[in-house]
Protein backbone atom coordinates (compact mmCIF):
# COMPACT_ATOMS: atom_id res chain seq x y z
CA UNK A 1 0.00 0.00 0.00
CA UNK A 2 2.36 2.74 1.21
CA UNK A 3 5.34 0.50 1.83
CA UNK A 4 4.15 -0.20 5.37
CA UNK A 5 4.63 -3.69 6.67
CA UNK A 6 2.90 -5.46 9.51
CA UNK A 7 5.38 -4.24 12.10
CA UNK A 8 5.01 -0.61 11.07
CA UNK A 9 1.23 -0.85 11.18
CA UNK A 10 1.37 -2.34 14.66
CA UNK A 11 3.62 0.48 15.86
CA UNK A 12 1.24 3.07 14.41
CA UNK A 13 -1.74 1.32 16.05
CA UNK A 14 0.00 1.27 19.44
CA UNK A 15 0.84 4.98 19.15
CA UNK A 16 -2.77 5.81 18.25
CA UNK A 17 -4.08 3.81 21.23
CA UNK A 18 -1.63 5.55 23.55
CA UNK A 19 -2.51 9.03 22.24
CA UNK A 20 -6.28 8.72 22.12
CA UNK A 21 -7.08 5.86 24.47
CA UNK A 22 -9.06 2.76 23.63
CA UNK A 23 -12.39 4.36 24.55
CA UNK A 24 -12.02 7.12 21.91
CA UNK A 25 -11.12 4.81 19.00
CA UNK A 26 -14.75 3.96 18.06
CA UNK A 27 -15.62 7.66 17.99
CA UNK A 28 -12.60 8.45 15.84
CA UNK A 29 -13.45 5.62 13.44
CA UNK A 30 -17.06 6.75 13.22
CA UNK A 31 -16.01 10.32 12.52
CA UNK A 32 -13.59 9.23 9.82
CA UNK A 33 -16.27 7.04 8.23
CA UNK A 34 -18.72 9.94 8.12
CA UNK A 35 -16.06 12.22 6.64
CA UNK A 36 -15.29 9.71 3.89
CA UNK A 37 -19.00 9.25 3.12
CA UNK A 38 -19.54 13.00 2.94
CA UNK A 39 -16.52 13.39 0.66
CA UNK A 40 -17.74 10.67 -1.71
CA UNK A 41 -21.22 12.22 -1.72
CA UNK A 42 -19.80 15.66 -2.55
CA UNK A 43 -17.64 14.26 -5.36
CA UNK A 44 -20.63 12.41 -6.81
CA UNK A 45 -22.77 15.58 -6.64
CA UNK A 46 -20.04 17.61 -8.35
CA UNK A 47 -19.72 15.06 -11.13
CA UNK A 48 -23.50 14.99 -11.56
CA UNK A 49 -23.70 18.80 -11.78
CA UNK A 50 -20.83 18.89 -14.26
CA UNK A 51 -22.55 16.29 -16.44
CA UNK A 52 -25.82 18.26 -16.34
CA UNK A 53 -23.99 21.46 -17.33
CA UNK A 54 -22.33 19.71 -20.27
CA UNK A 55 -25.72 18.40 -21.41
CA UNK A 56 -27.20 21.91 -21.21
CA UNK A 57 -24.32 23.36 -23.21
CA UNK A 58 -24.58 20.67 -25.88
CA UNK A 59 -28.36 21.19 -26.08
CA UNK A 60 -27.87 24.93 -26.59
CA UNK A 61 -25.25 24.29 -29.28
CA UNK A 62 -27.63 22.03 -31.19
CA UNK A 63 -30.27 24.79 -31.38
Amino acid sequence: MFGLGTQELLVVLVIVVILFGASKLPQIGSGMGQAIRNFKHSVAEGAKEEKEQKQEVSAKEQE
